[in-house]
């Protein structure tokens, strides 16, 4: 299995492993060296506190330069008309007489909790290639579907992507 991830994605992966190899390790290392210091390691909580420290640390490295080493590059969308890779759409649910806002974005930065929907969800599928004005539909599962028209459609800068959603 891999993930789709664009050029973005990887550089900011790239970014926060080379933020946790030379920052990071160095501090967490020196926790650790300290917390050892303190005397009898059998009773020492700050030293087991410290080492699970650095061992999360060396495991969200080797995880992120799995993804990295695993991962399909897809292109982001250049047309900032049409829904794609990270663009916000707002679209308008009849059914619920609601509008909702969200941001089209990969895998790896799905977090529906604060409005970002994976391209290859249910929603982010149906969505994926469509202008403002036109009408889809959500396939949900075989029974369940509904429509939505979408109101609106721009293209997010780098700037306002968020950091890759930690497992």
């Amino acid at each position: 299995m891999y993930d789709e991830l664009t050029k973005s994605d990887i550089k900011k992966m790239e970014e926060e492993i080379e933020h946790r190899k030379v920052v990071l390790r160095h501090e967490l290392l020196e926790h650790v060296k300290t917390a050892r210091a303190q005397g009898d390691l059998s009773e020492n909580f700050e030293y087991y506190a410290a080492k699970k420290e650095k061992n999360k640390n060396e495991s969200r490295i080797r995880y992120l330069e799995r993804m990295i080493r695993t991962a399909k590059i897809i292109e982001e969308d250049e047309n900032d008309d049409v829904v794609g890779l990270n663009t916000r759409v707002t679209i308008y649910i009849p059914e619920d007489d609601e509008e909702e806002t969200y941001k089209i974005v990969t895998t790896v930065r799905g977090d529906t909790l604060n409005g970002r929907i994976s391209n290859i969800s249910p929603l982010g599928k149906a969505l994926m290639g469509h202008k403002a004005g036109d009408t889809v539909t959500i396939n949900v599962n075989d029974r369940f579907s509904y429509e939505a028209e979408v109101r609106k459609v721009e293209k997010i800068g780098e700037e306002d992507t968020d950091e890759i959603q930690k497992f």
